[in-house]
């Protein structure tokens, strides 16, 4: 993570990278070795001591994970919270795959909302930034994130690409400097066209107000002069990508929305604020009575921490661009699916592979809002039912299309049905009976042929062989609904349903009383069957639920080295079945043990 900036000051002095525009540059790192100048930016690459490490030209393309960078005006709430369990989920999934992969998330600190809301508290925007990223970050170590960025928009680095990207826009022609008139939103950051806003009368004090349809925010009408970005001259090619990649906006509802719009109501876009107004920003290159549009500003910390613009030639995705799936709320469809691609594609630079727009979370129906007092507390929430819990709820929960409900009852349900029942059930039937030596079934079951018409009890042969089938193809299930319909939800739900299913096997046939019936085989394969599906649903779950389905697999005893995707197929581990860690006695004990009693 980048450390706090101690200055306060809006403005900070220049940076060299702008003038790299128009003459070689040596960057800092260069200078304090020696450095000749370099002839042109595009040439030369970036030292990231601190960053994860490079791969080489010939190296495979990293996978590359984005939250939204959080705006810094309030507290963390449960969306936020979603957005990082989400990112990290698929993060984690490429990883298991053994797949290198990186993670960006990070805060948005400029713009209309966060001075005004620092002048509110009378302290200096820099300061009121330092302390709310930081809230931020402890969100995102406390949920158990693995993010290898922690991106601020206060960080040289990314003041550096902005001012680059600029310039390299203004060089290409795309910005011109006019006067703008129009509906603007300090609460979305945005500009809004005559057909998108209406009057509206305040509930509460029955004030009649001009609002965004879009967002039901209050709009003023803005008269100013400043800079645009020529984005009608790339309307042609946003709808031919568009044309080209169907898919590339999930749901599929969000994606006709963005085509719509830029069919319908796209327009050339003001992509600065006058310093008089907005002094907390990113000033204009060579014009400092002008603050950079803060969605400009914000949109580039994605290629910041892929090392933009300091990208050799043959190694400019070496940190993972394009990334291959932003993660956003669908409140921001509009700025990540037609303004970031158009930036890009003036520049010829690669547009991301896909974007994943989540809905929003809501209690009793209703979107969370301070005044009505309904906003959960992430921390809390974490604190009281436990990490693990709280990302399976919110990944199961969650929508992607549809908005989701929160409530204390739905997360008991979840952990009572899913995690105390289901999953703590099913290891606890396999590992804790003293009906069999739980290892010994693994050896003697591993590689034998079942063969149900040899037992007396014929009629469990269907029920295994469907356990069987469901457990052979859970990974490429699972995979393909990560991989094509960028649904963790579904994929969560796919696992789940498989140790339902051994669950539902293990109470129909009892095996602890064929053991003393004397039919020892059958009951054996059965419990060989449900370990199975145990096990390869905890190497699944490792993205979901990092720390429980670690200590599952040590209850397995499974060995660190067999917990990659590769090793969840059905019979590929024989090796398994002493676990590593006190199993324990009675419900306390479990892995997921009853939830205390309200006082």
């Amino acid at each position: 993570m980048q450390g706090f900036l101690t200055a306060s000051a809006a403005k900070l002095p220049r940076s060299p990278l702008y003038t790299a525009i128009r003459a070689g540059w040596v960057c800092s790192s260069c200078k304090r070795h020696g450095a000749s100048r370099l002839p042109a930016l595009s040439s030369y690459q970036r030292s990231f001591s601190s960053s994860p490490a490079r791969t080489t030209a010939a190296a495979p393309k990293p996978y590359y994970v984005t939250t939204p960078i959080f705006y810094v005006n309030a507290a963390p709430h449960v969306g936020h919270l979603y957005s990082m369990v989400m990112a990290d989920v698929f993060k984690r999934w490429e990883v298991l795959k053994g797949r290198q992969a990186y993670l960006c998330t990070g805060t948005d600190e400029h713009g209309m909302k966060v001075q005004r809301a620092a002048e509110l508290q009378e302290v200096p925007p820099k300061i009121f930034c330092d302390s709310n990223a930081e809230t931020f970050m402890d969100l995102a170590q406390k949920v158990n994130m693995s993010n290898d960025y922690f991106v601020r928009t206060t960080d040289p680095d990314h003041r550096e690409a902005v001012e680059f990207f600029w310039g390299r826009l203004r060089e290409r022609g795309y910005i011109y400097e006019s006067k703008h008139e129009g509906w603007y939103c300090v609460s979305d950051e945005a500009f809004y066209p005559e057909n998108m806003v209406e009057k509206r009368v305040d509930s509460m004090t029955g004030k009649p107000f001009i609002a965004s349809i879009e967002t039901g925010n209050e709009v003023e009408w803005t008269e100013e002069r400043n800079y645009h970005f020529r984005m009608t001259d790339l309307k042609d090619r946003l709808l031919q990508f568009y044309k080209e990649n169907p898919q590339w906006v999930v749901p599929a509802t969000r994606m006709a929305d963005v085509v719509s719009w830029v069919q319908n109501n796209l327009e050339d876009l003001s992509v600065s604020r006058p310093a008089s107004r907005l002094s907390w920003g990113i000033p204009v290159p060579d014009d400092p009575s002008q603050t950079i549009y803060v969605w400009v500003d914000a949109l580039i910390n994605y290629i910041t921490k892929a090392g933009y613009p300091m990208w050799t030639p043959g190694s400019e995705n070496a940190l993972g661009w394009p990334a291959d799936v932003h993660i956003i709320g669908k409140d921001i469809v509009r700025f990540h699916c037609v303004y970031w691609p158009a930036l890009l594609l003036a520049l010829d630079l690669p547009l991301p592979k896909r974007i994943l727009s989540h809905g929003h979370w809501l209690m009793n129906s209703r979107k969370m809002s301070k005044s009505i007092g309904n906003v959960v507390n992430p921390f809390f929430a974490i604190d009281r039912w436990g990490v693990d819990t709280m990302r399976y709820f919110m990944i199961y929960n969650g929508g992607v299309s549809q908005d989701s409900d929160y409530d204390n009852s739905f997360i008991v349900d979840r952990y009572k049905k899913g995690l105390q029942g289901g999953l703590g059930g099913l290891l606890n039937r396999v590992t804790r009976s003293k009906a069999w030596n739980f290892r010994s079934i693994i050896e003697q079951a591993h590689g034998q042929v079942l063969k149900p018409a040899d037992w007396k009890l014929q009629h469990m042969q269907a029920e295994i062989t469907e356990l069987r089938r469901a457990t052979e193809c859970l990974s490429q299930n699972t995979a393909d609904f990560f991989e094509n319909e960028l649904n963790p939800g579904r994929a969560l739900k796919e696992i789940m349903e498989v140790v339902f299913q051994a669950n539902r096997l293990l109470q129909h046939t009892e095996p602890w009383n064929l053991v003393k019936q004397g039919e020892v085989e059958a009951a054996h394969q059965i419990i060989y069957h449900a370990a199975e599906s145990c096990r390869i649903a905890g190497i699944l779950l490792q993205p979901f639920m990092p720390e429980k389905s670690g200590r599952l697999l040590d209850r397995l005893g499974v060995d660190q080295g067999q917990r990659t995707f590769d090793h969840a197929r059905f019979g590929s581990d024989s090796t398994y079945g002493v676990s590593t860690v006190p199993l324990g006695e009675g419900a306390q004990s479990s892995l997921f043990p009853p939830i205390p009693a309200e006082n």
